[in-house]
């Protein structure tokens, strides 16, 4: 089984591709819009879904985003279990309990906003809004 050394302990290289694995059948199975979804709720731009979902990049989906992940997509409970057994597997030494996590809890917000009835404007608009969270997270983090 070939193994690959990171600064959160070591991550079997093989489990970490069944984990994504599992997440780009259940994405695949998901409406179109999910992975530009993932992207947003994640902060990241779509090439990040596409590298975290591609069984081929040994780069491991990190442990904070996997809760995100999970509502997102939706995956079913058994879906949900077996994705949460091969990533502990995957990475024995990461904690996904968040009693564990020292970190805030995060909640999802939804605002309602006006169409200003011009795309530009509405993309420059929804980026402002995510800036916006950005830097109050980044300030949160500065405790």
């Amino acid at each position: 089984m070939s193994r690959e050394r990171s600064s959160h302990g070591e991550a079997d290289n093989s489990a970490v591709s069944a984990y994504k694995r599992q997440l780009q059948q259940v994405l695949e199975n998901r409406p179109s819009g999910t992975r530009r979804r993932l992207a947003e709720a994640l902060g990241k731009n779509r090439s990040f879904v596409s590298q975290i979902t591609n069984p081929n990049y040994s780069i491991p989906i990190p442990a904070r985003h996997v809760e995100t992940i999970l509502e997102v997509c939706h995956f079913l409970g058994n879906e949900r279990a077996q994705f949460l057994d091969v990533y502990a597997r995957a990475h024995p030494r990461r904690s996904l309990n968040a009693a564990d996590d020292k970190k805030s809890r995060w909640r999802e917000l939804t605002l309602r906003v006006p169409d200003l009835q011009n795309a530009e404007k509405n993309r420059r608009f929804d980026d402002l809004l995510k800036e916006t969270a950005q830097q109050i997270e980044r300030l949160l983090k500065e405790r």
